[in-house]
């Protein structure tokens, strides 16, 4: 299920630190675009049917040994073709330019002058501020291409070819510090590419929907509900394709939230009328965790309960053999794909045992988070879930460092609601992407009263993102955290301390598990 348009744009990862930046830019122009590896090969572009190209930046240089190349042949296909920072490079090099490291390096921002009326730059100042970050330049254009910018340090800084419909620019139109840098993607994209902004959350929805009902058929389906926005939505959009041929199954696991499961209740069973069925299993997987230690062993053993769990419900229901999930873009690149190692086994991907009964119905998979939030809203779910922030499909387990135990659960579930509460009485709690406790596998000395206390601290993590891929941690106002530290002392028993994560991602991940 990809509720994928006729028409894409697919960015060629030559290892980019901002390839997903590249295709979340393009699809804010309205245009669906996806991630493929460098070596695709001519004939899987055209199996996709794709539209154009954008080769992203990456670490290399065109000229070293070893460094990723395409297959000669997409160049080949007549397709429109964008390089940015390497790719502008790589299209020099390829097409008999010249590429040189000239010893002088551009990094940050730069003052850009535009020599012409070059598409890219159609109806732009002539001088434009750029984010650039390379060591190598374009010395000399290929032959065909006219170039159409230069910077201090390159010569070269755009260059076209309009006739073979190859554009190329030096610096990284897709960050923000590119003021006008979706401005010159959308040159490209609709002047170059001649594509049409058609990708709209009706157009998503309304493919979506027809996707669903081809696959299901008449069949019934099953749901997993966890109460975040990417299963919440999932449902709703299912819901809206096969009506009540679909049962939501919310499954208490005893790792949620506090007040998560009335939430539940209250938003699909009396708002949205579906067939729902609330299953407590908190004995169960405390039974199964028990001794587990393993961060990846913890979602793998959750991720199977989970699907016995539907399993056992889906037999009861009889013949239901499809299993909604909420699987987002950002869940299958971090997993491991074909175009990226695995950063770790995501619930709803690496955490699937390799034999069940269903069949996938994954309606977000091309989705990232914000995508995910505006569907939401256009299919009428409530402001609470829609701008819930990020929970992972096995809770608090993957907060709780070591064996999860009751204990554990009860002390983390309630610095955890203080933590959100205290986020949400600042008004941070949309402007932080997410914000949570953690509790580690330690304890420590502390004093109350006149009294030794020997007892866990509590971690607060609160970042900053756009989709999950890169994360900076969250600048608290220090009143805030003062609030945070002195209720979560005096209010949670077992708790001595109270700590602050200042961890980015990367080289850290935004759970700590």
């Amino acid at each position: 299920m990809s509720a994928k348009p006729q028409e894409s744009v697919l960015v060629v990862d030559f290892g980019a630190q901002y390839a997903q930046l590249i295709a979340r830019r393009v699809r804010e122009c309205k245009v669906y675009s996806e991630i493929v590896p460098y070596d695709i090969s001519p004939e899987e572009i055209e199996r996709r049917g794709a539209a154009a190209l954008i080769f992203s930046g990456g670490p290399s240089s065109v000229y070293q040994e070893g460094a990723p190349r395409p297959d000669p042949g997409i160049l080949e296909l007549g397709l429109p073709v964008l390089g940015i920072c390497y790719g502008h490079q790589l299209l020099a090099q390829e097409l008999d330019g010249k590429v040189e490291a000239t010893g002088i390096r551009e990094y940050g921002k730069t003052e850009m002058n535009v020599k012409g009326n070059g598409i890219l730059f159609e109806g732009l100042p002539l001088e434009q501020t750029v984010w650039m970050s390379h060591g190598d330049s374009v010395r000399g254009a290929p032959s065909g291409f006219q170039i159409t910018a230069h910077t201090a340090a390159s010569p070269v800084a755009a260059m076209e070819d309009p006739e073979r419909r190859l554009y190329g620019v030096q610096f990284h139109p897709e960050v923000i510090h590119t003021p006008l840098g979706k401005d010159i993607l959308k040159n490209f994209l609709y002047g170059a590419a001649d594509l049409l902004p058609t990708w709209t959350m009706v157009s998503i929805i309304e493919q979506a929907v027809g996707e669903i009902r081809a696959k299901v058929g008449n069949n019934k389906i099953i749901c997993g509900l966890s109460g975040g926005v990417d299963s919440a939505t999932a449902a709703v959009l299912v819901h809206k394709a096969v009506g009540d041929q679909l049962t939501c199954v919310f499954v208490d696991h005893g790792l949620l939230r506090k007040r998560e499961g009335e939430q539940v209740e209250d938003t699909f069973r009396r708002h949205f009328h579906m067939n729902l069925i609330h299953v407590q299993a908190q004995q169960r997987f405390l039974a199964r965790l028990e001794g587990v230690t393993d961060p990846e062993v913890k979602r793998k053993t959750i991720g199977e309960e989970f699907i016995r769990v539907f399993e056992e419900v889906a037999r009861e229901l009889k013949d239901t053999h499809f299993l909604v999930q909420g699987t987002l873009y950002p869940d299958i690149i971090e997993s491991g794909t074909r175009d990226a190692a695995r950063i770790k086994s995501h619930h709803n991907v690496g955490g699937l045992p390799e034999e069940m009964d269903f069949t996938l119905v994954e309606p977000l998979r091309s989705l990232f988070k914000d995508e995910v939030r505006a569907a939401g809203e256009e299919l009428g779910l409530p402001e609470e879930i829609v701008w819930r922030q990020p929970f992972p499909g096995p809770g608090l387990a993957i907060r709780i460092i070591g064996e999860v135990t009751a204990e554990k659960l009860e002390i983390l579930r309630d610095a955890d609601d203080i933590v959100l509460d205290e986020i949400k009485r600042a008004g941070l709690y949309k402007e932080i992407w997410q914000s949570f406790a953690v509790l580690p596998d330690i304890k420590s000395v502390g004093v109350m009263g006149d009294e030794r206390t020997y007892a866990y601290p509590i971690v607060v993590r609160a970042v900053t993102s756009e989709d999950a891929m890169t994360a900076d941690w969250a600048r608290l106002p220090y009143e805030v955290m003062e609030r945070i530290s002195s209720r979560v002392i005096n209010e949670v028993k077992g708790v001595n301390r109270v700590v602050l994560d200042i961890s980015s991602k990367p080289p850290a991940t935004i759970e700590w598990e």
